[in-house]
């Protein structure tokens, strides 16, 4: 799964938006899953990442239904 910037967010319809952030979501899930079992992640940057890029679309979704 991809990172997206801002620039790239913007240009996403508000279905792939949501699309995406259930996608993202889960994989965050799954990284949160290893740790907590004990395990290491392949790459620990990977979930900042993803909290960042999820932030990202929840806010954009948030600027489109606001207006």
């Amino acid at each position: 799964m991809a990172i997206f910037r801002a620039q790239e967010v913007r240009q996403f319809s508000d279905v792939e938006l949501q699309e995406q952030a259930d996608k993202l979501k889960m994989e965050l899930i799954q990284h949160h899953g290893k740790v907590s079992a004990g395990g290491a992640t392949e790459n620990p940057g990977r979930i900042r990442e993803l909290r960042r890029t999820i932030a990202r679309i929840k806010t954009e979704q948030n600027s489109r239904r606001l207006g």
